[in-house]
């Protein structure tokens, strides 16, 4: 089992970044696809990015593409998500998932949850 805890959320105006981290611990993360997902109140959670498990293919939403970057550290065993351009739209509750199978882009194909970090976009 793998225990996956996010950080680098805040608040942050328009057009600013941000970077989140999604530290894992108990097992060693490359043995893991990873995603990223969001949920902004009164939403449902939606998917942002995805990455396999080398960090050779990456999937982006298309609310996010050109603007966020998933990216891995298997050594730091550290996952992340690069938010530039951010929007007020981007305000939402962000959660990293390991899944032990394929890259996914739904909740159900994901295995393990962090806790969420909160990340809040000012007009």
């Amino acid at each position: 089992q793998v225990q996956l805890v996010e950080s680098g959320g805040g608040l942050v105006q328009a057009g600013g970044s941000l970077r989140l981290s999604c530290a894992a611990s108990g097992r060693t993360l490359s043995s893991y696809a990873m995603g990223w997902f969001r949920q902004a109140p009164g939403k449902e959670r939606e998917f942002v990015a995805a990455i396999d498990l080398s960090g050779a293919n990456t999937y982006d939403a298309d609310s996010v593409k050109g603007r966020f970057t998933i990216s891995r550290d298997n050594v730091k065993n550290t996952v992340y998500l690069q938010m530039n351009s951010l929007k007020p739209d981007d305000t939402a509750v962000y959660y990293c998932a390991a899944s032990l199978g394929r890259v996914g882009f739904q909740i159900y194909e994901y295995d393990y949850w962090g806790q969420g970090t909160q990340v809040t976009v000012s007009s």
